[in-house]
């Protein structure tokens, strides 16, 4: 039962929301001599007919008597870490986070090719100043890939001036039809809250991509040699969850400075629904935490709906999107 008088907005209504309770201390007296009170500041996790669980900013879970409540209020989300970081500030990051086999720089955009299938790793990166005129990066950025044999291909950030600029030029979508690959962030420590009490005792660590790494990514093993030289880094590990001989479930997570790169989680077909992203994931997040890295970055394409609901139940938020576009013929 809420304590008679309680002046607050609070109820089942609220679970899931930021909130701040005002609560008694039962058995504590305050400096006026009454009971002592405080203030609690989370997200309420649960609401029933006696009591309250709020976690706090510091992860701590607390349960609160709704008789100790004496006022309180949903408030607004705290404000991300990451909005003062630009689309191509994080580009710029993701970029440094694996080794194109050649690159060359056009002011402050990059040209990188390593060869193979993915589009990334030989793709124009126009983030910054490309420090001429538009024109004359791209004229660049067409010799460069002619030389390799290859359409000239970018990276654009959705909604970005370069994105326009070249879709007005009769650039088009690489992958017509495939959705965008969002970037998201999230704090490591956050991400190692949300996991807390996962098992990662299955979890096999190496550190250097091999082909049994690659099981069930055709694409990538197709073009083993492309991809391993794009994965020579210098702070990396490659994961896996084994059966046996049958491998279950791989990941990997690089680090540059204190920002983490986490890519290829994949699960296989027939094991899928299991917790096993979840367990790939803490195996990744304690290793990332180890090495002092504090920010996560991960991409997945827009519309995989199962990792999506993954990714924000360990506390990911959305930066930005991109896509890849080809240059006319």
């Amino acid at each position: 039962m809420i304590k008679p008088g309680a002046a607050h907005t609070l109820g089942p209504h609220v679970v899931g929301q930021r909130v701040v309770v005002r609560r008694i201390l039962p058995g504590r007296t305050g400096p006026s001599g009454g009971p002592a009170m405080t203030d609690l500041l989370g997200v309420c996790e649960s609401w029933d007919a006696t009591s309250a669980t709020i976690r706090g900013e510091d992860g701590a879970l607390t349960t609160i008597a709704l008789a100790d409540i004496v006022s309180g209020k949903p408030v607004p989300p705290r404000p991300s870490r990451f909005t003062r970081l630009s689309a191509d500030e994080v580009e710029d990051r993701a970029g440094a986070l694996f080794v194109p086999k050649e690159t060359e720089q056009v002011g402050e955009w990059v040209l990188r090719y390593t060869g193979g299938a993915n589009a990334r790793p030989n793709s124009l990166l126009p983030v910054g100043d490309p420090r001429t005129t538009l024109d004359e990066a791209l004229a660049r950025t067409h010799a460069f890939y002619a030389e390799r044999d290859r359409s000239a291909c970018a990276q654009v950030v959705v909604g970005s001036p370069v994105q326009v600029e070249l879709e007005a030029r009769g650039w088009t979508a690489l992958r017509p039809g495939e959705a965008d690959t969002e970037v998201q962030l999230a704090g490591v420590s956050a991400v190692r809250r949300a996991l807390a009490g996962t098992e990662t005792g299955t979890v096999t660590h190496q550190d250097r991509i091999s082909r049994a790494w690659l099981t069930g990514n055709e694409r990538a093993l197709a073009n083993y040699d492309a991809v391993a030289a794009s994965l020579a880094l210098r702070e990396a590990t490659f994961a896996t969850i084994d059966a046996g001989s049958a491998q279950l479930a791989h990941g990997r997570v690089s680090i540059e400075d204190d920002w983490a790169f986490v890519a290829d989680l994949l699960v296989s077909r027939d094991h899928r629904r299991q917790g096993l992203a979840r367990t790939m994931m803490a195996a990744l997040t304690e290793w990332t935490a180890e090495r002092g890295a504090s920010v996560m970055l991960l991409q997945v394409v827009g519309d995989n709906d199962a990792a999506l609901r993954l990714y924000a139940d360990l506390g990911f938020e959305y930066h930005h999107s991109y896509r890849h576009l080809v240059a006319p013929a």
